[in-house]
Order: C-alpha cells, then structure tokens, then sequence
C-alpha cells in the first residue's frame, strides 16, 4: 500500500456478530477522510470464531490489517498490540468493537483535530443509551473517584474513543509498563486535548465485557499507576489508629486509678481487631505497589502475537 495516513485500532473479543457492521462503517467513515487508511483489527484470544470471520471479511475488504495474539490478554493490551502495530500512521482513531462509539465521528474529530491544531481529541460521553441505572452509576463513580485521586487530569466520562497525533502514539509505544490504562497514559502526554462530545449508543449487538468485576479491577490498575495517593492514604489511617491506640491507653489508665476497670476482654478484642485489620489494609495497599514493582521487573513482553495479516490496496 502506499504510506498510510489514518489507521482506525479496534481491539475484538468474541464479537463476531458486531465485526460485518464494525468493518463496513469504519471503512465508510475512513474513506470520506480522503485519507489513506487502514483498519486494524485485534483478536484478543477470542473464541466464538472471530479470527475467521476477519479472514472472511479481509477478502471483500484488503484495507483490513488482522492481529492474532496467542491469548486473551485484555482489552488494554490488546490496545496497545494496536498501537504499537501503528508505528507510521499520521493519525490513531482507537474505537470499541461494539459500535457504541459510532465511527462515523471520524470526520468531525479530524476536522477539530486539525482546526484546533489539538494532539488529541477524545470522545466525552453526554448521553449513554442501552445501560442500566447501576451501569451509569458506578461508571460516573469510576470517573469521578479517578479523577479526585490521580496526580492526572483524566476527563470524566471519556474512554478510549479518541483520534490521536503520531507524536502522542509514538510516547505511548516507548512506556514500558504492563498494568496498562490506555486513557491515563494519553492524559499524562498532556499537550493539547479537546473534548468532543457525543451520544453514546447502545451496545450493537451481544453483551458487555466490561462488568462490574473489570471495572473494579481497571479501577485498581488506574489508581495505582497514575496516584501514590493509595499510600499516603495508609500512612493517615495509620497515623489515626495510632492516635485512637493512645486515646484507649489514657482511658484504660483513667480507669484502673479510679476504680472502673471493665471485667470481660469485649474491649480488649475490638482493640485488637481495629489494630490488626489497620494493619492488613495498609499491608495489601504496599502488596499491590510491589507486585506492580514484580511484574514490570520480570520484562517479560507485554503481549505475544500469533499471525499478522497485512493490509493492501484495493488493487493488489
């Protein structure tokens, strides 16, 4: 193909019911760019057979470029198997496979990208259609908490839909890290970033794989990578523990001279239960910094690739 300037990153797990309508929208919304392009779809270990199916669709469509990893490794991985696949494209549209971010904002976001001479413009959701009430309750937690305790300014209500500059691709691909969180690692390029808000649509087809459970762990991964806030944290309860330990202290004193020792260990037992789970809660913040500490120093990659299938022209 000739030097490609827009590719479009969709990591896939087990959609292959979503990948006919994905490919035909993002190609559409590729093509009224006038950009060369190429869309690049990442199989994150699926097992409902969507390899095939993009084999199927990479002979109606040749601007398909396919990426097989050997596993399931996560969506935020599976990302970064994208990214770093991307290493000559002037600009990274990164989309959700599930068709709620609609690709068809490829245009207005090149126009504000290039209007406003921005590095990036992410996608802020307004509107969220097809989730429950607890669904937009804890996202909007997610968020908010993220923000209140990170060092970073991480917009609220934004996700991984965004259209980036190669400069920012470029610094994302050189971070080492394998607790990654795509978003945090953009905000913390800094440079010029612009919202572009947008309705958020329901789920196209099939169900989420974001539940509660990944959320809750995204939510640890962000927290921990991007905040030391967790330990500062731990040394304050520390510190109140401490203080209620010599409060208790002064009254048990106060006690034994005036006569009003308490018969029975209901006391002492709560005293040492508030102590001792003080202690295992700032023990399992300090557990969670070094294990990140352990993983990153095994340098093992951060994903494994099976088969690449390049793209190519329309005319090869």
């Amino acid at each position: 193909m000739s030097k490609i300037e827009l590719s479009i990153v969709i990591p896939c797990y087990n959609e292959i019911e979503c990948l006919p309508e994905l490919v035909k929208r993002s190609c559409l919304a590729a093509e009224k760019t006038m950009l060369t392009y190429e869309v690049v779809l990442i199989d994150d270990g699926s097992v409902d057979g969507s390899w095939m199916k993009m084999e199927d669709l990479k002979r109606a469509y040749p601007q398909l470029c396919l990426i097989k990893l050997t596993r399931n490794h996560g969506h935020q991985l599976a990302l970064s198997a994208g990214l770093a696949r991307c290493h000559a494209s002037k600009y990274v549209f990164v989309i959700d496979a599930d068709l709620q971010d609609p690709p068809e904002l490829l245009s207005d976001m090149l126009n504000k990208l290039q209007q406003t001479d921005a590095d990036v413009v992410y996608g802020q959701r307004i509107k969220r259609d097809g989730e429950s009430f607890f669904k937009l309750a804890t996202a909007a937690l997610f968020y908010r908490t993220l923000r209140f305790f990170t060092d970073v300014d991480i917009p609220v209500d934004a996700g991984d839909f965004r259209l980036m500059k190669r400069c920012v691709v470029d610094v994302l691909n050189s971070m080492p890290e394998h607790a990654r969180f795509i978003r945090g690692m953009v905000s913390w390029y800094g440079g010029r970033q612009e919202p572009f808000l947008y309705h958020r649509q329901k789920r196209f087809t099939g169900k989420t794989k974001y539940p509660l459970g990944k959320m809750l762990m995204l939510a640890c991964d962000a927290l921990i990578s991007f905040s030391v806030t967790p330990l500062k944290f731990s040394i304050k309860i520390g510190c109140m523990g401490v203080i209620i330990s010599i409060l208790l202290a002064i009254y048990a004193l106060c006690s034994y001279f005036f006569g009003n020792t308490a018969v029975g260990w209901t006391s002492i037992i709560a005293v040492i239960v508030f102590i001792g789970s003080i202690q295992l809660f700032i023990l399992g913040i300090i557990g969670a910094y070094l294990g990140r500490i352990f993983i990153d120093c095994q340098n093992r990659p951060l994903f494994l690739i099976e088969k690449v299938v390049e793209a190519s022209s329309a005319d090869d």
